[in-house]
């Protein structure tokens, strides 16, 4: 799956809809930041600063100032793919995001979403 083309696009311009999944189900977007923070070791502060640049998916994980260790334990389906078997380590990230969005959207606990 090397170059796929979900790559190339921004974080910006998908995070609205990460938000608007959790707010459409009572969750929040601090819960939302939360979780790319988590993931990815960015402060909030961080966070902003690549949404407003307009980095791209690759750039975002690639540049992440610490991906969770914790990551490894996320696991199940997105899309009928298992997150646990996708070999290419961008669009593993990609589906890890994805994955503890979807939880969020589930209604699952923050801190079991978090593998705390």
């Amino acid at each position: 799956m090397a170059g796929h083309r979900i790559y190339a696009v921004s974080v910006a311009s998908v995070y609205p809809h990460y938000v608007a999944k959790a707010e459409k189900k009572g969750r929040s977007r601090a819960e939302v930041d939360a979780i790319l923070c988590w993931l990815t070791g960015h402060s909030p502060k961080s966070l902003a600063a690549v949404l407003a640049d307009g980095t791209n998916f690759e750039d975002f994980f690639a540049d992440a100032p610490h991906l969770n260790p914790a990551r490894a334990r996320i696991t199940g389906t997105v899309c009928g793919v298992r997150v646990e078997e996708i070999r290419e380590p961008t669009m593993r990230e990609i589906r890890y995001l994805d994955k503890l969005i979807d939880e969020l959207g589930r209604g699952k606990a923050l801190h079991r979403i978090l593998r705390a």
